[in-house]
């Protein structure tokens, strides 16, 4: 799952200032705060990842440490960076500064004070008015009718009805249109799921970029896998390269396994559905960072309280699972993003395909490897937590293929992000190098934010029908 090794851009580092005022360039900034060393941003050539970075300089004035960070996949980038762009500077139904205080919503039902901030200064530069960045309570009530949707879809989206919808397409004052709700889900679900890429890889705010950070858990150092670090002496680096062996003879089983065998029943695909559902309950981080909420997050926060629940429980009413395909994205998401919000539906439909498709073929030291299981795995396990089944994927392989300690981490980046540590990131898939990690949260971004997209937009359809 690795990636290459890629270079800087020319003048990277130098502080080089952008056009128009535009703050320094923080590539330099970015390597020293990141840790990102030799081994990931100066070994060898990229010109696709270069680029890359040139045209954002060139765009933005500035490269943020995401961007830095998504570079290891040059190919994902690009489709990030064109769907975000369309989602913030082009035409679109919304004005520019709502999109960056919806923006601002969002991160901070996550407690995400780098994106919090990173969206202030651009709400700010695209006019929007210093007052509202006091709080909700000093925003329109249009955007404040925002909160119970924005707060739904960051914990428990399965909890999101049409009446929701119907609540706030209401004729009024303060009413909003269809194709103006539409674009208000994506950019939430989109900052909620970019929020757990912030906490999942630890990055930290740009040195120009004012005030405290809250993302606890130290960036990839380097592109040698954790294991090598000195921390694990002699036997915690035999046991992390016996867990990369373990792990390729499971896969080598399964995929025999499949070969030979004539089929599992929908009846035992069900139950091994719902066994994995249950089990989940019992993954749960054990080293919950301490995350106090700030006073430049805690302002943007109504219900600071709500957070995820697990989706079903012992003992209580669980809500129905929601069959992938009764309502998939194929089918009935990415037509009515289209339809609504053109062209936005192709650019996630492209995004979605990307990451779920992006490989090259390596496991940590092992290359000529196919991934595809354990990329399905990945992808099937965070829509398993949010409740999501689908009906010709056998459970039984998440349980083969994704360890303890890496179903903790994904859940945790996933369903509560700003509980994330550092122990958590170097304790999973430790021969592995730092970018089949950052591979990962790729994955989970993109696999949690069709999760919540499915269940916001099931909720339109139903309100239209």
């Amino acid at each position: 799952m690795e990636t290459p090794h890629h270079s800087l851009p020319p003048g990277a580092g130098r502080g080089e200032t952008g056009s128009g005022g535009c703050r320094r360039c923080p590539y330099w900034a970015a390597g020293r705060r990141l840790g990102t060393s030799d081994e990931i941003l100066q070994e060898g050539a990229e010109s696709s990842r270069r680029q890359l970075l040139i045209e954002a300089f060139v765009s933005a004035g500035r490269v943020d440490n995401i961007t830095m960070v998504m570079g290891l996949h040059p190919q994902y980038l690009s489709s990030f960076w064109k769907t975000q762009y369309l989602l913030l500077r082009m035409d679109g139904p919304l004005p520019y500064h709502k999109r960056h205080y919806i923006a601002i919503m969002a991160a901070a039902r996550h407690q995400c004070s780098y994106l919090v901030g990173l969206h202030m200064g651009e709400f700010l530069q695209v006019g929007g008015n210093p007052a509202w960045l006091q709080g909700l309570h000093c925003a329109p009530q249009k955007l404040r009718n925002l909160n119970e949707i924005n707060k739904l879809l960051a914990h428990r989206p399965w909890l999101i009805t049409k009446e929701h919808i119907e609540a706030l397409l209401k004729p009024g004052e303060n009413s909003w249109s269809l194709a103006e709700l539409v674009q208000a889900l994506v950019l939430l679900t989109h900052y909620h799921s970019l929020a757990s890429f912030v906490f999942g890889c630890g990055i930290n705010p740009e040195e120009d970029q004012d005030g405290e950070h809250g993302c606890r858990p130290p960036s990839p150092h380097s592109d040698s896998s954790p294991a090598s670090d000195d921390s694990l002496g002699g036997s915690g680096g035999k046991d992390a390269m016996q867990e990369v062996e373990v792990l390729m003879e499971r896969m080598k089983l399964l995929q025999e396994s499949q070969l030979e065998e004539e089929g599992v029943t929908q009846e035992e695909m069900a139950t091994r559905f719902e066994l994995e559902k249950t089990e989940s309950l019992l993954v749960a981080p054990s080293d919950i960072a301490d995350h106090s909420l700030q006073s430049n997050v805690l302002c943007f926060v109504e219900d600071p309280e709500f957070g995820y629940k697990d989706f079903t429980r012992r003992g209580e009413q669980a809500p129905p699972t929601f069959r992938a395909q009764d309502y998939t994205w194929e089918d009935h998401g990415y037509s009515l993003i289209n339809r609504l919000y053109p062209d936005v539906g192709q650019l996630l439909d492209e995004k979605f395909q990307v990451v779920y498709n992006l490989t090259y073929n390596t496991i940590a030291m092992h290359c000529g490897v196919d991934t595809s299981m354990l990329r399905r795995a990945i992808w099937n396990y965070v829509h398993c937590v949010f409740g999501i089944r689908y009906d010709d994927y056998d459970y039984g392989e998440v349980n083969q293929l994704l360890e303890r300690s890496l179903k903790i981490y994904i859940k945790t980046v996933a369903c509560y992000p700003e509980k994330t540590t550092k122990r958590m990131y170097t304790q999973f898939w430790r021969h592995f190098k730092h970018s089949e990690k950052v591979h990962i949260n790729l994955l989970l971004l993109e696999a949690r934010m069709q999760a919540a997209l499915l269940y916001a937009l099931r909720a339109v359809t139903r309100y239209m029908t």
